[in-house]
């Protein structure tokens, strides 16, 4: 028996409003007519995401995949025209960078709709009063709107779609980055109806205080599905709805029907180390590290004696959460002509507790005997300036006297001070001590600078090296 055209469309009508994944392969020809559809394994596991929001089996989810991932197609076209086949009522807020992206996803999303191949199967008349680029309605009450992620304001939704909150340039700017910040945290979560609303979040990774950072550092109860482009055993990638990466051999790629190795190869090059760990890998930082390798570290078990010490400090603004640690870092000069730090102090105090680590640090390494401690040098910046005056005078009345500190002037930026403090560390000229409670924390600092969510404890560390061993053994000018 030949099916007819009707038998067709019932078939494709019941199929496509059963599976996420069945409606995306139909609706493909559609919205991209020109360009043949390649389908592998990660897209179903998108999909079988998306639909479990769906079902009402996550809430909040973000997805970390690399670029031509068809990403954004699935989360702001696919997904809610297929959700409209039986929920026509539910509300959605579409964001990204630039508004011009979410109003072109909103342009594909209405024309979809409008489509005969869509009204044939699952009929549903958009309003004439509301019918814009950036945001159209239903007669069942639903309606799509677009608006750049940093003025999400107005509306609000059954459903919030976050697709790349942040561009490339953006990863390098910390203004960008604390807009992101303060959005994701104050403006996103006004616009969901109720508790049974959803926000999903696609992007790949730029930095670590990028929004993927922010929501993988806090408890905010989202679903992970984490897909890199070169699969990586010890990051494999498993979810609450049953799913776990299927790859099993390191390197093995994740969507090889549309990038092939010569492909990922390609992009790779042309990523470099940074691109290549965010973009592709979905961690900010390279392994091994990136302008800091990991292998360039030369570690000892014992403090090596030493001929003089030198302490350096880089303090934050303020003590809050969100702003940079306080550190000091004893740094010592051996007379193979090597420097070796010999402990480190951090943490997040205010101006008078500040103070009291301070002259507590310099007291218990000056009654180490391990050659003279020479002098504590500070960054002469915000709370940094203050610090330094109120130990260069002392308090005699409190038993604590004047400490030979300085000021250091930071004129350069920060990479290419790290260009110059490099060489020293790959040449097995900077020593680190094994066994400290500081050390897994100061290692990772370096493996993710410049992408890393703190970089405090690197501040002191270039500037040890730079006057340490951009110096002369003998050359002691400016030490008190």
């Amino acid at each position: 028996m030949r099916l007819t055209f009707h038998d067709f469309v019932a078939v494709e009508r019941e199929l496509g409003r059963r599976s996420l994944k069945h409606y995306a392969r139909m609706a493909w020809p559609l919205l991209e007519p020109a360009t043949p559809l390649s389908w592998g394994w990660a897209l179903d596991a998108m999909c079988d995401h998306l639909q479990a929001v769906t079902e009402g089996k996550i809430h909040r989810l973000l997805m970390n995949v690399p670029p031509g991932m068809m990403k954004s197609l699935l989360v702001n076209v696919i997904w809610p025209t297929w959700e409209w086949i039986d929920r026509p009522h539910l509300r959605y807020i579409s964001t990204a960078h630039k508004q011009d992206l979410a109003v072109r996803d909103n342009m594909k999303c209405r024309r979809l709709i409008e489509s005969q191949w869509y009204q044939t199967r699952w009929p549903l008349k958009l309003t004439g009063d509301q019918n814009a680029k950036t945001k159209f309605e239903n007669v069942k009450t639903g309606f799509r709107e677009a608006m750049a992620f940093t003025s999400m304001t107005g509306s609000r939704g059954d459903r919030v779609m976050l697709d790349d909150p942040l561009s490339v340039d953006d990863a390098h700017s910390a203004a960008a980055l604390k807009a992101a910040e303060t959005t994701f945290l104050e403006a996103l979560p006004t616009r969901v109806n109720n508790d049974n609303s959803a926000i999903v979040v696609i992007m790949q990774r730029l930095h670590e205080k990028d929004t993927s950072g922010l929501i993988l550092s806090k408890d905010f109860g989202y679903v992970h599905l984490c897909l890199p482009m070169e699969f990586e055993p010890d990051r494999r990638c498993t979810t609450s709805i049953g799913f776990t990466d299927p790859r099993t051999e390191a390197g093995e790629l994740l969507f090889p029907e549309r990038f092939s190795r010569k492909a990922v190869d390609a992009l790779k090059l042309s990523l470099g180390s940074y691109g290549t760990a965010g973009q592709l890998q979905q961690r900010p930082a390279p392994a091994g590290g990136g302008l800091f390798k990991s292998e360039w570290w030369r570690y000892v078990s014992v403090a090596p004696r030493c001929q003089y010490r030198v302490i350096y400090a880089d303090t934050a603004q303020k003590d809050k959460e969100q702003n940079d640690y306080s550190v000091f870092e004893c740094w010592g000069r051996t007379y193979e002509g090597q420097i070796v730090l010999l402990d480190v102090l951090r943490g997040k105090w205010q101006a008078p507790e500040l103070l009291t680590q301070a002259r507590a640090f310099w007291s218990k390494h000056k009654a180490v005997d391990n050659g003279t401690l020479r002098q504590m040098k500070i960054e002469d910046k915000s709370s940094g300036t203050g610090l330094i005056q109120q130990l260069q005078r002392g308090d005699r009345e409190k038993g604590h006297d004047p400490i030979p500190v300085a000021g250091i002037p930071r004129d350069r930026d920060k990479i290419s001070r790290a260009y110059d403090t490099t060489p020293h560390i790959e040449a097995g000229s900077v020593l680190l001590l094994t066994g400290q409670p500081w050390l897994s924390d100061y290692l990772a600092e370096f493996a993710a600078f410049p992408n890393g969510a703190h970089d405090d404890m690197i501040d002191p560390t270039m500037d040890a090296v730079a006057e340490m061993l951009g110096k002369p053994v003998n050359d002691f000018s400016g030490i008190m």
